[in-house]
């Protein structure tokens, strides 16, 4: 009697703390909506999974036989994952974060697939409903898995090359029938599936994540880490009914749902279905030299631009990826705080899908102290553009090409753009004349009000820093 009231009583503790653990999770999400309290909203949310896994040390389940066994091989797992992610963590340069997301994304599905394993290799029937979410579970876990896996060696350069072959979309079709017909043929058999027939589910719901992102370009990279990232949330939350954890429920369920909305989004903001993204051609076309579309380019010292610049009294600036490659996010801000000093007008213009993840642009300037109230989404700086006497385009390219409101044959007629072309000057700070990630020529190159500023973004900050100064 008494170990029976013990252990209702420790399973009392256990559910409070799952609670208190999902409280956290959901308060860190809340404040991560905001770049002021993002910081803290880690740090809360970071308390929220420590909570979680402390209770699993007590938990009834763990009172067996192989108690020991139980504690070494957590420690383990702890120590294999927790050391290198401190490491690595702390080390990664920023314009690496996107790729570092992707790749812990892709563990979050993969754990979950794991345990959607054990259930399905176990040989028990655990009755029609555990079964059925173990293997959507499963599924989905294994797609964001391998998914997430194919965008990492995309985004890291490892794989340098977009596949596409004909027939392409008809294979992942027939990867989702067989993926339908094993997944039906398991939950059903009641624990007697059989090893193979388990196996072919795998590999087949791993084989369907590559094939999915395989052909996927650059271009679309934000979106789909979204999407993987929501995959991966409705992969735990399915997995946490399956061993009836709280904690796995609400935060998957959460963490699915946010990357949901995140994924709508910013495939609303690129004027794009979700299902244009995944089976589209957009964004895998094969980098080539810029050619004179709309006019010819015509470059600037950045001696000439410094002065523009310097007696302008409104510049925005439009920060992109070649930015965070460059680094040159401080030295940009060291140029726009000369500006400001000198009664300039300074804003920075923030697309969507700017970067490689989303909010890449916001991290890279809040890392570099740009002051929050200086930094506008598109909704909220597009009409301002007119009244600019000065766009700076730094590092951006795609999402300030005109031809998305100019051209219906282009491939991104229709996504919403910055509105650069409409400043009365265009500086465009850029290494080369070749075209940005998605492969697509850019006309804003050669407006009659756009000037190119070739060279490495960090370098030629800094010579727009010395002429200010002298000016």
């Amino acid at each position: 009697m008494e170990a029976i009231l013990a252990w209702e009583g420790l399973t009392h503790v256990i559910n409070v703390a799952y609670f208190v653990a999902a409280f956290l999770f959901i308060l860190g999400l809340k404040r991560m909506s905001s770049p002021k309290t993002a910081r803290a909203g880690i740090l809360w949310a970071g308390a929220g999974m420590v909570v979680a896994t402390v209770v699993t040390f007590v938990h009834p389940a763990m009172a067996d036989t192989v108690t020991q066994t139980n504690y070494i091989l957590m420690l383990v797992a702890i120590a294999v994952g927790g050391i290198p992610a401190w490491i690595s963590g702390r080390k990664v340069p920023m314009t690496d974060m996107p790729q570092m997301v992707a790749l812990y994304n892709g563990m979050g599905g993969g754990a979950a697939a794991c345990i959607a394993a054990i259930e399905l290799y176990s040989g028990e029937d655990h009755g029609r409903i555990i079964m059925t979410l173990a293997v959507l579970g499963g599924i989905i876990g294994s797609v964001a898995f391998s998914g997430s896996l194919i965008a990492f060696a995309k985004l890291q350069g490892i794989m340098k090359k977009t596949w596409r072959f004909p027939g392409q979309n008809i294979l992942n079709m027939l990867l989702m029938a067989g993926i339908a017909a094993a997944g039906v043929h398991v939950a059903l058999a009641a624990g007697d599936a059989g090893l193979a027939m388990v196996s072919a589910f795998f590999l087949l719901s791993l084989l369907l994540g590559i094939t999915i992102t395989v052909p996927i370009g650059g271009a679309d990279m934000p979106v789909v880490i979204s999407l993987y990232n929501a995959l991966t949330g409705l992969a735990v939350a399915f997995e946490g009914f399956v061993i009836d954890n709280a904690a796995m429920i609400i935060a998957g369920t959460v963490v699915g749902a946010a990357g949901t909305m995140l994924t709508q989004l910013m495939a609303n903001a690129m004027n794009r279905p979700l299902s244009n993204v995944l089976f589209g051609a957009f964004g895998s076309a094969e980098e080539g030299a810029m050619d004179e579309e709309g006019g010819s380019l015509k470059p600037i010292q950045a001696s000439d631009a410094g002065v523009m610049m310097a007696y302008a009294e409104k510049v925005i600036v439009v920060p992109g990826y070649g930015m965070a490659v460059a680094q040159a996010q401080h030295k940009v801000w060291e140029l726009c705080q000369m500006l400001i000093e000198r009664g300039v007008d300074v804003k920075f213009a923030i697309h969507p899908v700017a970067g490689r993840m989303p909010g890449h642009m916001n991290v890279l300037l809040a890392e570099a102290g740009v002051p929050y109230d200086r930094i506008y989404d598109l909704d909220e700086i597009n009409n301002e553009f007119e009244k600019a006497d000065v766009s700076l385009v730094i590092g951006a390219n795609d999402v300030v090409n005109p031809v998305a409101r100019s051209n219906p044959d282009s491939p991104i007629y229709g996504m919403p753009i910055l509105n650069a072309d409409k400043a009365k000057n265009v500086i465009v700070v850029k290494r080369g004349q070749g075209t940005g990630f998605s492969g697509i020529q850019n006309a804003l190159f050669g407006l009659d009000n756009t000037r190119m500023l070739y060279g490495d973004g960090q370098e030629v900050a800094n010579k727009l820093i010395q002429t200010v100064k002298e000016y």
